[in-house]
């Protein structure tokens, strides 16, 4: 990613490490602090990405993006939200800065009722995030707990892969044929490429440990320069299904992303 930004700083600003910045297209009102105001639109960028006033020095990390409500007649504003890597002094005046990646960003999403209700522990989710850091690299891990709900989980997906522009984005839970099994359907109806020979290796891959595996009905594609998977919802599940496609999915990620070199020549 090559993009820049600038920033208009209304006044000396000094920002500690952990803290988080609003940057906006305007100054939003309801108390959010601090704010620096972007000079234009803001540039697309996703969950992971650095800022800083040189390469390879990071000043911030992009957390999220998100569109604050002004109410009345004042449309919502676009607002990145941004953590603090370091103690930044900016003085007031205008405020350059540079934008990067420094790694694949991660998003997993449990799908539990009693999860989401806090009833039951997470441990798959948080175990998505340790095998695909071991296999590639990340610039961030971020983890949401839903209930089996095929509505909320359609729009987190696509929040997730065309407003916060993760790289990936893993489910766990939902695959099978129960009552509340909507994980398929509501991943089949936002991805625009899907992937048979992904879905293909994990069925494969939980036949092998049991029989039973041939009910799951898990789900694999892109949405825009995402990637979508869906795994089952135990742990075991998620180590035997997501081992079978770690190895495969930085290239499917390079080649999304316009890579135009001979897939046989690895």
């Amino acid at each position: 990613m090559n993009a820049s930004m600038l920033l208009a700083v209304t006044q000396d600003t000094t920002i500690l490490p952990g803290q988080r910045v609003f940057i906006s297209s305007g100054a939003p009102s309801g108390g959010l602090a601090p704010v620096l105001p972007a000079v234009g639109a803001l540039p697309e960028l996703g969950a992971g990405t650095y800022l800083g006033r040189q390469d390879a020095i990071p000043l911030f990390q992009v957390a999220g993006r998100m569109r604050w409500p002004e109410g009345g007649a004042a449309p919502a504003m676009d607002v990145i939200l941004a953590d603090a890597l370091d103690e930044v002094y900016l003085p007031t005046g205008a405020a350059s800065f540079k934008a990067w990646t420094g790694g694949y960003s991660l998003a997993w999403v449990t799908l539990s009722d009693k999860g989401s209700a806090g009833l039951r522990d997470d441990s798959s989710g948080p175990l998505i995030g340790d095998m695909v850091a071991a296999e590639l690299g990340l610039s961030v891990i971020q983890g949401h707990i839903l209930p089996d709900d095929q509505r909320r989980l359609k729009a987190l997906l696509m929040d997730l892969a065309l407003t916060q522009r993760f790289d990936i984005v893993v489910t766990t839970g939902g695959t099978g044929v129960g009552p509340r099994d909507i994980t398929p359907e509501a991943t089949q109806a936002v991805i625009e490429k899907r992937l048979p020979g992904f879905e293909a290796a994990m069925t494969l891959a939980g036949i092998q440990s049991t029989p039973r595996a041939v009910i799951s009905r898990a789900v694999a594609g892109f949405l825009g320069g995402c990637l979508v998977v869906n795994l089952p919802g135990s742990p075991k599940g998620v180590r035997e299904t997501l081992a079978a496609i770690l190895p495969a999915m930085e290239h499917a990620l390079e080649k999304c992303h316009g890579d135009q070199s001979d897939c046989g020549a690895g």
